[in-house]
């Protein structure tokens, strides 16, 4: 690992995922209490484990975010922005949202802009990340849909759920950072499960990272950091 790269400045960096349906309150505990471990920059819990995160995260330092209309985007703005208030009311300090993919698709701008920009004003000085499902686009679509995510006053453009069956790649995280002015910030999700592949999307410019492969990727970096080898281990999880 390069000696101008730290594990801290990689902890920094990670919004780690704890999304998967299936999960108990014990598993989300355990990664909760991972993610304070850890000091990672945040989590991305489900919308009804945001109260709970925040209770049992306060003093860590640890940010909490959540998800909304995730993970097909296709709930009205109505909808989105009343998940936005609620998840803002307990707690949550960052909104990773999912635009209307199928009318992103049809070329209707107007539509995903306006409904981003709901959003963004729901969520007042809390940040929005837009994400695109770019498995789902074209290099057009992933370009159009970025514009629109910042013209609506978007923070981030995001790439994936992590739920469509492909996720971050070094090509759309190109294309997405020459899409979007220095203003706004790059997340890669889906599919960072090692270091080497998060160092590789960082010196493209992308600034934040939705992973559940925390744990693997600190542990790497911080073996490296001390003049170890690390691992390489790969995560099999989705996000």
């Amino acid at each position: 690992m390069p000696e101008t790269v730290t594990a801290a400045e990689i902890a920094g960096a990670i919004d780690h995922a704890i999304l998967k349906p299936e999960l108990t309150r014990t598993e989300v505990d355990a990664d909760l209490d991972m993610a304070a471990r850890y000091g990672i920059f945040s989590v991305c819990v489900r919308p009804s484990d945001v109260a709970h995160a925040v209770e049992r995260l306060a003093g860590s330092g640890v940010a909490v975010g959540t998800v909304i209309g995730f993970p097909h985007g296709v709930t009205t703005t109505t909808t989105k922005v009343a998940e936005s208030q609620q998840a803002l009311a307990d707690g949550a300090v960052e909104l990773d949202m999912v635009l209307n993919i199928g009318r992103l698709r049809s070329g209707l701008l107007d539509d995903v802009e306006a409904d981003i920009a709901a959003v963004v004003e729901a969520a007042g000085d809390r940040v929005v990340k837009v994400i695109l499902e770019t498995a789902y686009l074209t290099h057009d679509e992933i370009e159009s849909g970025c514009r629109a995510a910042e013209r609506a006053g978007a923070a981030f453009v995001k790439t994936s759920t992590g739920f469509a069956g492909g996720g971050a790649t070094v090509e759309h995280l190109r294309l997405m950072r020459a899409a979007v002015s220095d203003a706004v910030q790059v997340k890669a999700s889906g599919g960072v499960r090692d270091l080497d592949t998060l160092l590789e999307m960082r010196d493209l410019g992308v600034s934040r990272f939705g992973t559940s492969a925390t744990a693997t990727i600190l542990d790497d970096a911080a073996a490296r950091e001390s003049g170890g080898v690390g691992t390489g281990a790969r995560d099999d999880s989705s996000y």
